[in-house]
């Protein structure tokens, strides 16, 4: 699987991966984190999501400039 960074890296930019840590709270499944960790995964300028129903938590990496945090915030709550 290609990863942003790999993409941007074969284009020739430079590319700075960020990490956040999200808490998410009212997730009640293993179909929740799924759908969210999806979501999330399939957002441009994400590198890689994960996240945790146990500790009710995500970590996003993401390509600096390409996508922000309140973004991947954003998304989390449409999700």
């Amino acid at each position: 699987m290609r990863t942003t960074k790999d993409t941007l890296d074969a284009a020739g930019a430079t590319a700075t991966l960020e990490s956040l840590d999200l808490d998410i709270g009212g997730m009640t499944c293993a179909a929740c984190t799924t759908r969210i960790e999806k979501g999330l995964n399939k957002m441009p300028g994400v590198n890689k999501a994960t996240v945790n129903l146990a500790l009710e938590t995500a970590r996003v990496e993401y390509a600096s400039g390409a996508v922000s945090e309140s973004d991947v915030i954003h998304k989390v709550e449409q999700l």
